[in-house]
């Protein structure tokens, strides 16, 4: 949820994230994403106001700026000229704080559309890609090329990362991919679409979800994701014909072609107006967290509604169960790799944390928009669905378990 989801979830450059209520994060200096500009806590003479600055050729949003006023006496109005003035800013701090309710916008939507399919069934699955672009653009509007090349300074996480991405986790997307097959007696093309969950790139909803419980990775976190998104264009298509193409027909070039339009695209169109356009970037970004958490409710309800018969079906609670099964092996996978590989590094546990949401949370919905592109059969695309929510809601629940942790 992806992904997706996760996508208007990256920091703006310059900003902190915003507040998440009901997830206590730890704060340190060095985990701190701050503007540069220094605000002095003074109660009875200065008050923050939130306002957009261009900086450098790039829009950052959210910094935080003190205006000292003169002393005035008790009673005198001044408290209310000071709330009269913060009462303005909340319209736009609401925009910015949209992201923290994107845990309660899963749970809701997956009720809801259990519930209720009609009140997704109408965002159809031609909307998807539309829907994923979107969610690329924003993630392209708060980045910078410089985001991309943090990598260089932590190679070797950067490669323990990739590793989990795209082999650990493909292992699990085929293992029981075949036991739902081999196993449980399914049919073929629910065990293709488990494989498929199991070769698309990170979850942008990991970089948030990261941010949570360890605010320093965050950065780590977007490399990392950013680096798996920008090469499935031919991982994915290689992972799915070696994984699924003996079983159903795999569409390589076109799946290459899908890719490249809704996740290089919009990526990089979101990059240009960054670097280039910062004045209509910096309008535009307030907006982006709100609309951006609307389609990830759409694009966690839809496809349970659409699905709900199949979910609901015999065998629905046993592809339930496999896709647990396989988030569940990708998260302890994840955690426990970095662990061998940085067993002396300072942040080892910082660095499970982070790998293990890298690991676990994936762009279900890209699988799901690939699935229903590429796949005839309607069924391959129910495991993504499923995927789509657990997902969000495990990821989730570790943030509330590992925030609380103080290593």
């Amino acid at each position: 949820m992806e992904s997706m989801a996760g996508a208007s979830l990256l920091r703006p450059q310059g900003t902190s994230f915003p507040p998440s209520d009901g997830f206590p994060r730890r704060s340190s200096p060095s985990s701190r994403i701050t503007s540069g500009v220094s605000s002095r806590s003074s109660p009875s003479l200065s008050f923050l106001l939130e306002s957009r600055k261009v900086v450098r050729g790039r829009c950052l949003l959210s910094t935080a700026q003190e205006f000292p006023e003169p002393n005035k006496a008790e009673g005198d109005g001044s408290d209310k000229v000071q709330e009269g003035r913060q009462n303005g800013l909340d319209v736009l701090r609401i925009l910015k704080g949209a992201n923290s309710f994107i845990p309660h916008i899963v749970l809701g939507s997956t009720v809801l559309a259990l519930a209720y399919p009609p009140s997704f069934t109408w965002f159809t699955t031609r909307y998807y890609a539309p829907a994923l672009g979107f969610l690329m653009f924003a993630v392209g509007v708060n980045s910078s090329a410089k985001d991309f090349l943090e990598a260089i300074g932590r190679p070797r996480a950067i490669i323990t990362g990739y590793i989990g991405q795209f082999i650990v986790k493909p292992f699990f997307g085929y293992l029981f991919g075949i036991l739902s097959v081999t196993v449980f007696r399914l049919p073929t093309s629910i065990g293709a679409g488990i494989m498929l969950v199991s070769c698309v790139s990170g979850a942008q909803l990991s970089n948030y979800a990261t941010f949570l419980t360890d605010p320093s990775m965050a950065p780590l976190s977007i490399v990392m994701t950013s680096l798996s998104t920008a090469t499935a264009v031919f991982v994915t298509p290689a992972l799915s014909f070696l994984l699924i193409g003996k079983k159903l027909p795999v569409d390589v070039r076109g799946m290459m072609l899908s890719i490249t339009q809704i996740v290089v695209v919009p990526i990089a169109l979101g990059l240009f107006l960054n670097r280039f356009l910062p004045r209509i970037c910096a309008a535009i970004q307030p907006f982006l967290p709100p609309l951006s958490v609307i389609v990830t409710a759409l694009c966690v309800g839809s496809p349970l509604a659409i699905n709900v018969a199949s979910i609901v079906s015999p065998f629905g609670m046993t592809i339930l169960t496999l896709i647990l099964g396989f988030h569940a092996s990708s998260f302890v996978a994840g955690y426990l790799l970095p662990g061998i590989v940085f067993r002396k590094a300072p942040d080892m546990k910082a660095l499970q944390r982070t790998i293990s949401f890298e690991t676990g949370m994936q762009s279900s919905l890209l699988a799901l928009a690939l699935a229903n592109r590429f796949f005839p059969d309607p069924l391959v695309g129910v495991p993504p669905a499923i995927s789509v929510v657990l997902m969000s809601l495990m990821g989730f629940s570790l943030v509330m378990m590992w925030s609380k942790k103080d290593t």
